[in-house]
C-alpha cells in the first residue's frame, strides 16, 4: 500500500494530499529513510512524521482496507513516540 494512502486511512494525517505535501517537504521517514508518497508501506514498517504541532513514530500492525475509525486505529498501528513540538521556551 501506498505510504500516502496509509496515512490518510489510518487518520494520521487528514488528507492524501497533505500526506504527499509533507513527504515532499522530508517531514515523514519509513525505517530511518525519507520517503516519497508513493513508497510501499508493509506490516511491521516503523513511520515517523512531523505533523504541524507533533512529532510521532508509529509501528504498522496490519494494512486496512478502507478508512479505519479512531477507536480501531491501535488494530493499525502502534504509537512509540508522540510529542508535542514548542515554538516557545517557558524559561
Amino acid at each position: 500500500m501506498r505510504l500516502d494512502k496509509f496515512l490518510q486511512l489510518t487518520g494520521l494525517v487528514r488528507r492524501r494530499t497533505i500526506a504527499k505535501q509533507l513527504c515532499d517537504a522530508g517531514k515523514i521517514k519509513v525505517n530511518d529513510k525519507v520517503a516519497k508518497p508513493s513508497t510501499e508501506v508493509c506490516a511491521g514498517d516503523l513511520i515517523e512524521g512531523e505533523t504541524g504541532w507533533e512529532r510521532w513514530q508509529v509501528k504498522v500492525l496490519q494494512l486496512p482496507k478502507g478508512s479505519v475509525p479512531a477507536h480501531l486505529r491501535s488494530e493499525y498501528v502502534e504509537f512509540l513516540m508522540r510529542q508535542r513540538i514548542y515554538l516557545w521556551d517557558d524559561e
